[in-house]
């Protein structure tokens, strides 16, 4: 009788329980039931989720929970996201209509619908620039784009800085780039928007990333085949501002079960026109200098590689890139001298230079990966990588009286500057399911050798005389280990992640050339050297609460290095004119910063992150005087930098129009004190906006409109900018039943894209005013072809690491990688 009692009472329960639930199905647009999508049962009131389930052959049930409006979502892998209708739950059964869910792509009448990325997705760790289908980036290159990406500027030389924050380390498909200022906005000059997908701005890097980068990384990743068989894409470009330029590519991708077979290549050229307006006013003199410069650029972009799949566990692969590029440069332009104790000019400097330059890189990656189903993955690269960078320039200064007329002086030489790189890496990662969680941990070895010879001479004389005063070769070694582990688990309602790197470097530079000894009375070799050992630790955090995905918080912290640019540390001498030159600093130390990091996420769209960075020892480009008039460029360490940045992203759609917001505002302080008359203590408060509004019209038709405004700001301490920024306006049509997108737009309607600035700094005041063809107008046409479903070529890291992103050279070698 008791046994009868207990069965009846669990039969009650169960027969109750079935009563409260709430029910449905989850079908495609065929009718067929799909098995383990995802259901979430929502608040109808704010999206919130309060339950979440997968399907059973296409059913899903939700148990007990309070009377209120609800309704489900369901979601699946190559699916848009669908919805019930809201519904009003008391504590009886509901039974949903069939929950319909749709491919993500779907050919209608002609006419491709896709499910587009946003423009701009913001993640606990980075925010995704989305370029591919974008009409505005149509016709741009790589430099347009990160200045055109939210919270990034990019100065008048190609100093990349984010947040506030210079030390920024560019990545390509994953690995670092090799270049840096000039030489690295060269190399992106020659990068179309239509060979990139989107740019990744990584803020908060794990240990499992090199550990450079102050400011974080920018990770460009170019376009890959997502489809087995064959296919490709053929684009071509036309932009005009004062002058045409073209650019062209074709992509090829073949897979088989066994073999995945893909290459491309992308050409580009393009004559540029710049002005600089340079005012300085110096201890005894005024100098007021307009140069007009024309750059010339050429640039051939080759990847080819194969991946052979040996079984299902085990993958390996050879990846080989080339950059070949040639730039004709040009400047001429009249720099009035003007003594202050007359207040009238008594000489005009015109000085011309022509350069020419070839940068030919190569790059060959050797890779294998394993990964099983129970969690284990191993990767191994070898690499190996040359830069050859030559350079003539030639450099005539003419003197005339006054303001012009008769030539009272002239100074001609020529500078020949061929320079050699080799780059190895070894690199292995590994990781694996532990304690419940992810333990992932690997090393890293990686060399560096460079040969830099500078020759300069006189060619005030027939035939140019050798000038050994000024002429040198520098070389320089540098050796990084490196090895890391990094943890990551989800809890309930909350994910931590912790890591912790290890990098030693063994570095030796020198410098040699010959220099004039009055006592022996002739020339005599000296040798200038710089030997450094060192080893730091980089730890690295994340806590993200996600108890409720509609409302997450994101805590993180880590601490990172940059070390100095190879061609920072070469002290060669590099003059611009008689009275303005570069040269570098062996006396340069790595910088090294701590940030944290607040980040509110609601509704996976308002995205609020609040950073704050302490820099020690920051580089700063510093332009100092010597012999009372003459000005020189260096880098030097700073004191430090403190930066509070504050980021906010919205994403908004209504039907066919769609708008991204994002408002970056940093803080910065910048102290320090290089002797008399040389102190630095400077605070300002800068901001961008940036907004990108698209309609879609006519089935075919997309319109956009894009905007930024930059405020004043502070550049590395000792150079105040001014407001800047642009308006660009773009259509698209899709045309050949979708295989074809025709794109036109126009870039800084208005102009207003220009740099200005001013600096104060050991007794001399400076004023700039930088121009370049930033209105064009940019007409872009893509064709593909083949079958659209093969898979994309396999996403590969490779072991060229942050030392790669030091060289100074030209050119770079996008592999096919993720994190170091």
């Amino acid at each position: 009788m008791k046994l009868f009692a207990t069965l009846a009472l669990l039969l009650a329960c169960q027969i109750t329980t079935k009563a409260q639930q709430i029910s449905g199905t989850v079908k495609d647009e065929t009718g067929k039931s799909i098995d383990k999508a995802t259901v979430s049962l929502l608040k109808a009131k704010d999206s919130s989720i309060v339950k979440l389930n997968a399907t059973k052959s296409g059913s899903y049930t939700f148990e007990t929970t309070a009377s209120g409006k609800y309704l489900v979502m369901a979601t699946n892998v190559g699916y848009a996201p669908a919805y019930s209708q809201a519904f009003d739950y008391n504590g009886t059964a509901v039974k949903l209509d069939a929950i319909i869910l749709q491919k993500a792509s779907t050919q209608l009448a002609g006419v491709v619908v896709t499910a587009k990325k946003p423009l701009v997705e913001v993640k606990a760790d980075k925010m995704v620039v989305n370029v591919e289908g974008t009409i505005n980036a149509t016709g741009n290159d790589g430099i347009d784009l990160l200045r055109r990406s939210p919270g990034v500027i990019v100065d008048k030389d190609d100093n990349i800085s984010m947040m506030g924050k210079s030390g920024v380390e560019v990545y390509i498909d994953g690995k670092p780039s090799p270049l840096k200022g000039s030489d690295l906005g060269n190399y992106l000059r020659s990068l179309q928007s239509s060979s990139i997908e989107s740019i990744e701005l990584i803020t908060n890097p794990s240990a499992k990333y090199e550990a450079s980068g102050n400011a974080g990384i920018i990770n460009i990743k170019l376009k890959k085949d997502k489809t087995l068989g064959t296919n490709g894409t053929v684009t071509g470009g036309y932009n005009i501002g004062i002058y045409s330029k073209y650019n062209g590519g074709i992509s090829l991708n073949h897979r088989t079960k066994k073999f995945n077979i893909f290459g491309n290549y992308n050409y580009s050229q393009g004559l540029n026109a710049n002005s600089v307006q340079l005012y300085r006013d110096v201890a005894d003199s005024i100098f007021d200098q307009h140069t007009n410069l024309k750059n010339k650029l050429h640039s051939h972009n080759i990847k080819a590689g194969v991946d052979y799949y040996i079984n299902k566990k085990s993958t390996v692969g050879i990846v080989a890139n080339s950059v070949l590029s040639s730039n004709g440069f040009y400047s001429t332009g009249p720099m009035t001298i003007t003594p202050k104790s007359t207040g009238i000019t008594d000489r005009t400097l015109y000085a011309n230079t022509s350069a020419d330059g070839k940068r030919n890189n190569y790059s060959l990656n050797g890779n294998y990966r394993y990964a099983d189903t129970s969690g284990h993955e191993l990767n191994v690269d070898l690499d190996y990588a040359r830069y050859d960078n030559n350079t003539d320039q030639h450099i005539s200064n003419i003197y005339y009286q006054g303001t012009g007329g008769t030539i009272i002086d002239k100074n001609l030489y020529s500078m020949y500057t061929p320079t050699g790189i080799d780059i190895y890496s070894i690199k292995t990662d590994y990781q694996q399911r532990f304690l419940k969680g992810t333990l992932g941990y690997g090393f890293k070895l990686g060399w560096v050798n460079t040969d830099n010879n500078f020759q300069r001479f006189n060619n005030n004389v027939t035939p140019a005389q050798f000038d050994r005063d000024n002429s040198n070769k520098f070389d320089y070694k540098e050796n990084v280990n490196a090895a890391y582990v990094n943890y990551n688990r989800q809890y309930k309602g909350f994910m931590v992640q912790a890591g912790l790197r290890a990098e030693n470097t063994h570095s030796h530079g020198r410098s040699t050339g010959e220099v004039w000894d009055n006592n022996s009375n002739q020339y005599v070799p000296y040798d200038s050297s710089l030997n450094r050992n060192y080893t730091d630790l980089f730890p690295s955090a994340a806590l993200t609460i996600n108890k409720n995905p509609m409302k997450q918080w994101n805590f993180t912290y880590s601490r990172r290095i940059d070390r100095p640019n190879y061609s920072a540390l070469n002290p060669f001498v590099m003059a611009l004119n008689d009275y303005t030159y570069q040269k570098g600093n062996t006396n340069l130390t790595p910088q090294y910063t701590n940030s944290f990091g607040i980040t509110y996420t609601y509704k996976y769209k308002l995205n609020t992150t609040l950073n704050y960075s302490h820099v020690k020892d920051l580089f700063a480009q510093i332009v100092d005087v010597t012999d009372q008039s003459k000005s020189f460029q260096t880098t030097k360490n700073l004191a430090s930098q403190d930066v509070v940045s504050l980021n906010i992203s919205y994403p908004f759609s209504y039907k066919s129009y769609s708008l991204f917001s994002n408002l970056s505002s940093n803080y910065s302080k910048f102290k320090a004190n290089y002797g008399p008359n040389r102190e630095i203590n400077a605070d300002a408060f800068a901001m961008n906006l940036f907004t990108q509004s698209t309609l879609k019209f006519a089935k075919t038709w997309t319109a956009e409109l894009s905007t930024l405004y930059i405020s004043p700001f502070v550049w590395q301490g000792a150079f105040k900018g001014k407001a800047m920024g642009f308006v660009d306006a773009g259509l698209q049509k899709t045309v050949l039943k979708g295989q074809g997108t025709l794109k036109a737009s126009v870039s800084d309607i208005f102009k207003t894209m220009h740099f200005r600035g001013s600096s104060n700094y050991a007794g001399q005041m400076v004023n700039v005013n930088a121009n370049w063809e930033s209105r064009q107008f940019k007409l872009n046409f893509t064709y593909r072809f083949g079958n659209a479903q093969i898979k994309a070529a396999r996403q590969r890291k490779t072991g060229l690491d942050e030392e790669k992103g030091r060289t100074g050279d030209s050119g770079s070698t996008p592999g096919q990688g993720g994190p170091k």
